[in-house]
């Protein structure tokens, strides 16, 4: 029986709780509205089924509520009062106590929702990632090796003394032949990934002696646009030497005949160890015909976490020009103001759609237009962890739309007063963003011994 009374005593106290509450709530807004005059408009005299009660009842609370409009320093304080006391009300209290606890409850829960479905997707990437891994490294054991930064002659050696019987997969890795996509070097015409034979008499002549190097990784562009050029985690230029036995004192070398697109070359200096640029026009001159001057345009050019002997930006126009976190051994920038607009290379179905190339050691890195009167479109050229050393990069005859230089480290003479990193007032932009740059002292770092 005392049970019972408790129950009912209960749910007496959570309606009369309610009711206050509502009444209130009710009577605040009463006060100073008027919802049946929205209503009226659209009820007719009678329905069916229903009678002709419903507009006379409505035309009655209306006239309720316009007393309670037009009484509302009375209506008003006493629906603030009703609503104070079911505010007050035990039941009332106890759940206002409890509403941070719950939405806490609530939040928690969500999370650990949250946490299972993420859980759940990153082990399925991870198994996808590892199954691809696995694929790969079972189709590929030559390009593993490689990767790992075994010369061409070591993985095959490794292989053939690995396994006395090597699989159709392997024998078509070695025997393949050099391309972009597994970082060869050689010249390439883009947007093909095979190079073109070393002794090719077609090549553009200015840049002859430069693509014919054997040891130069070189893309020749042409009147066919590439989507996107990405070079990533590349070693340039002397930078590394022979280690031991018959390859001691060997190293990479930088050549000092170079290529008449080269705009710091005077004298015995080394070309430059990176070069994107088109051609200057050229006069003719006996034998050799004039060369009508080319320009690579580009809707997005990064630079970034790369580290140069010298870097020099010179005859570019941009649209925005973001130079943010380098660190270098002297900095020199002319900002000077441009009316580019901002090229978006819109290359459609006929263009290349891309020459991507991570992992590989080379003296140089070309990515020029040489063909004479033939400018170049490229949608995205990417540089990125490119370590050079013995000479200069040099980025020229430029029209980007969004060029960011971002978190490189350039120097090698531990003197500020000589100025490693230069833009030229040649590089003309719309917009600049210059970022957190700094002047350090800073000298070129030590040559790499090669795996013996």
């Amino acid at each position: 029986m005392d049970m019972l009374k408790m129950r009912v005593s209960t749910v007496m106290a959570i309606a009369l709780t309610v009711a206050l509450l509502l009444v209130g709530i009710i009577g605040l807004a009463l006060s100073y509205v008027n919802p049946v005059q929205w209503i009226l408009p659209y009820v007719s005299n009678c329905f069916d089924y229903v009678g002709c009660w419903v507009q006379p009842t409505l035309i009655y609370l209306s006239g309720v509520i316009e007393t309670l409009n037009a009484n509302w320093l009375v209506t008003l304080p006493i629906s603030f009062l009703l609503f104070a006391m079911g505010l007050l009300q035990p039941e009332s209290r106890r759940n206002i106590k409890a509403f941070p606890r719950k939405v806490l409850s609530a939040y928690r829960k969500v999370c650990s929702w949250r946490d299972w479905l993420f859980a759940k997707i990153e082990y399925l990437n991870g198994e996808s990632a590892k199954w691809r891994r696995a694929f790969n490294i079972a189709k590929s054991p030559y390009s593993a090796l490689r990767f790992m930064g075994l010369s061409p002659q070591m993985a095959i050696g490794l292989l053939v003394a690995g396994s006395t019987a090597t699989t159709a997969v392997t024998v078509n890795e070695v025997t393949q032949s050099k391309s972009f996509s597994n970082g060869d070097s050689g010249v390439y015409d883009a947007p093909s990934d095979v190079p073109l034979a070393l002794n090719t008499k077609d090549l553009p002549s200015p840049i002859v002696q430069a693509l014919s190097e054997e040891n130069t990784l070189a893309v020749s562009l042409g009147s066919v646009p590439v989507r996107e050029i990405k070079l990533d985690d590349i070693s340039i230029g002397e930078i590394y030497k022979g280690s031991a036995g018959s390859d001691a004192g060997n190293t990479s070398v930088i050549p000092s005949v170079c290529d008449a697109t080269n705009p710091a070359k005077s004298g015995n200096a080394k070309c430059p160890a990176i070069l994107v640029t088109g051609i200057p026009a050229i006069a003719a001159s006996g034998d050799t015909p004039a060369q009508v001057a080319t320009r690579i345009r580009i809707g997005q050019m990064e630079v970034s976490t790369s580290r140069c002997k010298t870097m020099q930006f010179e005859d570019i126009d941009v649209h925005t020009l973001e130079l943010h976190h380098l660190v270098a051994d002297g900095i020199s920038v002319y900002q000077t103001a441009g009316t580019a607009p901002r090229r978006t290379q819109l290359l459609g179905s006929h263009s290349s759609e891309n020459m991507n190339t991570s992992g590989g050691t080379f003296d140089r890195l070309l990515v020029i237009a040489g063909t004479s009167g033939v400018s170049a479109n490229i949608g995205t050229l990417s540089l990125k962890n490119i370590f050079s050393k013995g000479s200069s990069c040099i980025f020229k005859n430029l029209d980007i739309g969004v060029l960011k230089i971002l978190e490189n480290e350039v120097g090698h003479d531990n003197n500020l007063a000589t100025k490693d990193f230069k833009i030229l007032n040649s590089v003309t932009s719309r917009n600049w963003s210059l970022i957190d740059n700094f002047e350090l002292n800073l000298t070129e770092p030590a040559t790499q011994l090669a795996n013996p």
